[in-house]
């Protein structure tokens, strides 16, 4: 028997340990070399695990184990051959009887199925078993396509967005006199039950980040209004135009980016980090946007690099494809490494207002919330016009509260009158 061991790999300079989320092949499964066997989920991102070498899968970790770089994984098993799964042929020569339809009907029953350790008809995959408990699905009631009848990952999650079949109609009884019933108990009327769910590794990781930045940073947060209505009409004027030539829409994300990367270049400060070590001011000649995109795991932020230098074009492709590739959990360790500054928007949610808080080690976050058509006083006279609340947190330590104010004051001049972004005024 020859042995390979699947072992976590380094995945990312800072990542010490993986959370295996997800077996991919079953325990015995044949797998072919650089096939994906398992998925990893890191601090940042969730990542396949493709197999050394062509074998029989072993399992030595399970789902939901927490690993360290360098654990072991998994073993294969190099000396079973793929044939070893399939069923063998009908064997022929010496000591084989001669099929006769007509005299030996028994020849043509099928043979029994080979002794193996993959799974057998109507067993699912352990990721098809995961999705049927969890919607509380009879195996037996699915048909698998997979391999010998195996339930493969799709045929469980078809199952699981199936509407359920109609409970079968009750047998009619000869009616009996009615009974009194005694009346309910509030104990009775509602619900109590509760369950205990592990918490993702990127959960966890949240949770840790957030609590981090709320504790060690002097946070505080500053607001102002922007009117929107000079940013609504470039958009309505040249979004035509704009799709046609450049294949995307001109949205309001990439028009706020460009207007924080032109003053963030104006100042400094709010573009720089305190170092880990806490006795010095880490400067940025450039911009890099992290974005915070929500997903169905919880909360990233992907950087987009050089803002300042790119075109409104280029931010809403990146834009488009960073969240494509969060919402699937296809995001690299690379894809989710930098940023100098981070922008939230809690007005697809419908915030009106929020308080964001840091993303470290950045020293500063922009939150942005929902429009709204508001009155307010212009020249003495009372309009109506879409307003947005926009808020910036930010690092005392770093960053002064006159700074702060003045870079909202500044981001909102860009935005009320945005040709003097256009032209980098």
């Amino acid at each position: 028997m020859s042995i390979v061991e699947m072992k976590v790999p380094v995945i990312g300079e800072s990542v010490t340990e993986v959370t295996l989320s997800e077996w991919l092949k079953g325990d015995g499964d044949y797998v072919e070399l650089d096939e994906p066997i398992c998925e990893f989920e890191s601090d940042k991102a969730t990542l396949e695990f493709p197999a050394e070498a062509s074998g029989k899968l072993i399992y030595v970790a399970a789902e939901g184990d927490d690993l360290k770089i360098g654990a072991l994984v998994a073993k294969i098993d190099t000396s079973v051959q793929e044939e070893a799964e399939s069923a063998p042929a009908a064997p022929s020569g010496s000591g084989s009887q001669p099929a006769s339809s007509a005299t030996q009907p028994q020849s043509t029953a099928p043979a029994a199925p080979p002794q193996s350790e993959s799974y057998a008809s109507g067993t699912p995959s352990p990721a098809a078993g995961k999705i049927l408990r969890e919607g509380n699905i009879d195996p037996k009631t699915v048909n698998g396509t997979g391999r010998d009848g195996r339930i493969t990952k799709e045929d469980a999650k078809t199952a699981a967005a199936a509407p359920p079949a109609p409970a079968a109609a009750p047998v009619e009884k000869k009616a009996a006199a009615p009974q009194p019933k005694p009346a309910a108990t509030s104990q009775e009327s509602f619900s109590r039950n509760t369950r205990t769910e592990k918490m993702s590794r990127m959960r966890r990781t949240i949770a840790s980040r957030l609590v981090s930045a709320k504790n060690e940073t002097a946070m505080l947060t500053t607001f102002n209004e922007v009117d929107l209505s000079a940013v609504m009409e470039l958009r309505q004027k040249v979004q035509e135009k704009f799709v046609k030539k450049h294949g995307v829409k001109l949205g309001f994300m990439s028009i706020f980016a460009k207007a924080c990367a032109q003053v963030l270049m104006e100042m400094p400060d709010v573009n720089a980090e305190i170092s880990s070590d806490e006795k010095e001011l880490i400067y940025h000649d450039f911009v890099d946007i992290s974005f915070a995109v929500s997903t169905p795991t919880g909360l990233v932020v992907p950087p987009i690099h050089n803002v300042e230098s790119l075109h409104f074009a280029d931010i809403e492709t990146k834009l488009k494809e960073l969240a494509a590739k969060a919402r699937d959990n296809k995001l690299s360790i690379e894809e989710m490494t930098g940023g100098t500054f981070t922008i939230t928007n809690g007005g697809v949610f419908g915030s009106m207002m929020s308080t964001p808080i840091i993303n470290k080690p950045q020293s500063a976050i922009l939150g942005m919330h929902n429009i709204i058509e508001r009155p307010i006083a212009v020249k003495g006279e009372v309009v109506v016009r879409p307003m947005m609340y926009i808020a910036l947190s930010y690092d005392h330590r770093v960053i002064d509260g006159s700074s702060s104010v003045t870079f909202l004051v500044k981001v909102k001049e860009l935005l009320e009158d945005p040709t003097l972004l256009l032209l980098g005024l």
